[in-house]
């Protein structure tokens, strides 16, 4: 036998609070159609009072709407608070009007005396004026945003969820973020939408407040008349202010709760309460403060206005148009300080934490401590060259290389530094401090004395001499080179050595966004079809790997599309991109327009040819030499490469179209920094200057 479904009792609230809300709302249905004396009458009223003017306070006080988004439930019960009041009151004056003016109680007769002053006339206009205030003005025009609001709040639903879908997706928001997002506008939503009904009860309200203060004066005065055998004119003077009182009554909570429905819709987006929304913007302009100064002084200076009171006004804006800008400028620097704390605090913290023992810098240059000690005096020099050194690899190579990071470190030796890639230590150094270097190569070296070394840079031969030569040095002809130039040079050498691994994606992707419209375009085509944006990278990586610069990524990207529907193989599009560049590739490597070359010999091209082995198709599938004819190309061209690289001139090598890749494998390990190229790589209209060949 199937069991019955369990019955889910909800939680009470704190303290029998539903209870006392439900009985609450039982008696205001029984004050419809019960009878209760003029002392719970008064209660009920000044409870009214209250009750109005707590919710105008909230309203004042919310950052916005949505904060009191039981509004609309607070204004139905208000509502029927001040209609069941109503009802009582006009229950005790036609019952009991007869007696005199403290029938219907303490307040009703206190309000009557208070605003009439005797006269019912009075109380008749001032009655006329409150319903026309609230039903015209406050509430007509509350209604009016009301209806509005909700309007373009349900209209802009769509965008605002597709919006947070987006964010969502792209990772700005996480799931929990955008659940609470589509929470808070459902809220909006159905706030807006209540409200726009909601306006509707304070309209009816003073309707009714109208009505019934119209029906107790005619009642009224016809059961006086025509039952108690008052006059005509003693009835309608007790039950005209009886009934007045009571509509003043009614109608001061009914005109409170209006004036907090019209702040509540009319504050729009505006965050923070009502004061500083308010007040924040009128006196965010002292100019304007200003001017309403002026003329309240002008106004003071007319002949038959008071003078004080403009005097006075006017003072009070000159000096808030004084005061509150340098309030203003006050707030906004603790403001700032703040901020700026905050940052400090967040740094340590970050330093303090063991994720950033797992971040690491792209470049780092790491000093031992007497080495720290000595550049110390030329920090702000060292990260000025910085600046410059990575502004000239943007222009050269065509990419911005990482932020240089500039560390001390007690873990190397005192006298030297290290230079880290990707926290990887890629070069070392140990430098002579207080002497400068002097680059000797296979020249002449300095008369003074000094200590034979190699420059760390390119290792040619080099003198270190202790500072105080520098002007002998400099007569002699010489050029002296401080300890920061050789730091930067070497790490500037060791940057170029290894610019393939400083090219991240998303350093491609930058660059592809930088190009024209068109180009942009060629780019996803390849992208899409033939290749994907890491198969991009990889062909950048090899061009930079060999020091060709890829400034020129339009025409990068037409080679890569001649060839890239063809082949998948990422080693051949290079090759084919360098043919397409030798303008470029000889532009870059000419000396005063002269290109110093020097071939691979005869002998050696046959063996690097026999060594390529093909498949069935002809195409290149292994690299295959003998390591005995291996070991003596590498002595050959050691030989023959220092002797032309001692003389220091610019120079390149050069051989057939095929084999170059892999003489480019085995030259790299010997002198890394020897450009390679092909015959079909160079230019047409480049003078050609043979220096000799390997053979």
């Amino acid at each position: 036998m199937a069991q019955p479904p369990a019955l889910v009792i909800p939680k009470a609230s704190p303290q029998g609070r539903d209870l006392g809300f439900a009985f609450g709302i039982v008696a205001i249905l029984c004050i419809l159609f019960l009878p209760i004396p003029p002392f719970m009458i008064d209660m009920g009223l000044a409870f009214s009072i209250a009750f109005s003017v707590l919710i105008l306070m909230v309203s004042l006080w919310i950052q916005r709407p949505l904060d009191f988004s039981s509004f609309p439930t607070i204004l139905l019960i208000a509502t029927m608070i001040r209609l069941s009041l109503n009802i009582a009151t006009t229950r005790v004056i036609l019952s009991h009007g007869h007696e005199g003016h403290g029938a219907a109680g303490g307040v009703i007769e206190g309000f009557a005396n208070l605003v009439m002053g005797g006269d019912f006339v009075i109380g008749l206009i001032v009655f006329m004026i409150l319903i026309t205030v609230n039903f015209i003005v406050i509430t007509k025009g509350a209604t009016r945003i009301a209806e509005v609001g909700a309007r373009f709040t349900l209209d802009a639903i769509p965008g605002k969820q597709m919006s947070i879908d987006a964010d969502l997706s792209a990772g700005i928001i996480d799931e929990k973020e955008a659940q609470h997002r589509r929470k808070e506008l459902e809220q909006e939503s159905s706030f807006f939408g209540a409200m726009d009904g909601a306006s509707k009860f304070v309209r009816g309200d003073a309707i009714a407040g109208l009505i019934i203060t119209a029906i107790n004066v005619v009642g009224g005065i016809i059961i006086g008349y025509f039952r108690h055998g008052m006059e005509l004119g003693q009835a309608a003077d007790v039950f005209v202010k009886l009934s007045v009182g009571d509509g003043i009554v009614s109608q001061v909570p009914a005109l409170i709760v209006s004036l907090a429905a019209g702040l509540l819709v009319s504050r729009g987006g505006t965050p923070g309460s009502t004061d500083q929304a308010v007040v924040n913007q009128l006196s965010g302009y002292p100019r304007a403060l200003f001017v309403a100064a002026a003329l309240m002084a002008a106004l003071a200076l007319v002949p038959g206005l008071p003078f004080i009171p403009f005097v006075a006004l006017g003072g009070i804006m000159a000096f808030g148009a004084w005061f509150i800008p340098r309030q203003i400028e006050a707030e906004r620097q603790a403001k700032r300080d703040q901020e700026e704390k905050q940052v400090i605090q967040t740094k340590e913290a970050e330093k303090e934490s063991v994720k950033s023992v797992l971040k690491t810098s792209e470049i780092e240059l790491a000093l031992g401590k007497m080495v720290s000690t000595r550049l110390l005096g030329a920090h702000q020099e060292l990260a000025f060259r910085v600046g410059k050194m990575r502004k000239k690899f943007a222009s050269q190579y065509g990419f911005v290389v990482p932020e240089i990071k500039v560390t001390d470190d007690i873990g190397i030796p005192e006298k030297s530094y290290q230079i880290r890639i990707h926290g990887t230590t890629i070069a070392s150094n140990s430098l002579r401090v207080g002497e400068v270097l002097v680059v000797t190569g296979s020249g002449r070296k300095p008369k003074v004395p000094g200590d034979e070394i190699r420059e760390p840079a390119f290792g040619m031969p080099a003198v270190s001499v202790l500072e105080t030569f520098t002007e002998e040095l400099k007569r002699e002809g010489f050029h002296p080179i401080d300890n920061v130039s050789v730091v930067l040079t070497h790490m500037s050498e060791v940057i170029r050595n290894n610019l393939p691994q400083l090219l991240s994606y998303k350093d491609v992707k930058i660059l592809i966004d930088r190009l024209d419209p068109e180009y942009k375009k060629l780019a996803d085509e390849i992208c899409s079809s033939h290749m994907s944006y890491s198969g991009l990278q990889a062909v950048l990586k090899l061009l930079l790997a060999e020091r060709v610069s890829i400034r020129n990524l339009h025409l990068i990207l037409e080679a890569v599309a001649e060839l890239a529907p063809h082949v998948r193989k990422t080693e051949q599009i290079v090759e084919h991109v360098r043919v397409r560049m030798a303008q470029q590739l000889c532009g870059d490597l000419t000396d005063n327009g002269v290109l110093r070359v020097l071939r691979l010999g005869s002998k050696w091209d046959l063996v690097f040819h026999q060594a390529l082995k093909r498949d069935a198709k002809g195409e290149i599938v292994e690299f295959d030499i003998d390591p005995r004819s291996l070991e003596e190309f590498s002595e050959q061209a050691s030989r023959v490469i220092r002797e032309f690289m001692d003389k220091g001139l610019p120079f390149v090598l050069v051989t057939s179209p095929e084999t170059r890749s892999y003489v480019r494998m085995i030259i790299e390990r010997l002198f890394a920094t020897l450009p390679v190229l092909s015959h079909v790589e160079l230019a047409k209209g480049i003078e050609i200057k043979i220096l000799g060949s390997i053979s």
